[in-house]
């Protein structure tokens, strides 16, 4: 029971604050919203036993990304900035966009519902976990890692430019 509510909370959490990230005209408030999102993720994580990947979520997205994000933000802004009002055809189109998307979640998620004990997948061991993100071979992903990283270093090295010309 104690564990329902706790899901229920930070779910409601994740929702509202998403929704407070999307709507927020001042950007780095937008980036808090999206910190308290991603923690409440971790939570999710914690909640489901994973603890690796819920560290690697509060530790890398909210900590290392959302840093980057508000980094950015400062060097390209100011912090009090408000967003232009927008537009009701991109709102409409948006929300359209976002209830499409929301019932192919709701779809995906009743057709997988109801699987027998034989389809249900096999939680892998951290072995099998690190061997996909870190092997070679096909369905592995060492390659986008590598690249990811160096978008990562060509975005620091282009932020540390724009600062010095400042």
């Amino acid at each position: 029971m104690a564990e329902q509510i706790i899901f229920y909370i930070l779910a409601a959490v994740i929702v509202i604050f998403s929704v407070l990230s999307v709507t927020s005209r001042r950007i780095l408030r937008s980036a808090t919203y999206l910190l308290f999102v991603l923690i409440a993720t971790g939570g999710i994580y914690l909640q489901l036993g994973y603890e690796f990947l819920a560290g690697v979520q509060i530790s890398v997205y909210a900590g290392g990304i959302l840093v980057l994000f508000i980094f950015s933000i400062l060097l390209t802004s100011h912090a009090g900035d408000k967003e232009k009002p927008r537009e009701w055809k991109r709102v409409l189109s948006a929300a359209l966009v976002a209830l499409g998307g929301g019932a192919l979640c709701l779809y995906i998620i009743l057709k997988n519902i109801f699987k027998t004990a034989e389809q249900v997948w096999q939680q892998p061991t951290m072995q099998e976990i690190g061997m996909t993100l870190m092997g070679t071979d096909k369905s592995q992903y060492l390659l986008p890692f590598e690249a990811i990283s160096i978008l990562l270093l060509a975005c620091i090295i282009g932020g540390i430019m724009i600062a010095r010309k400042r």
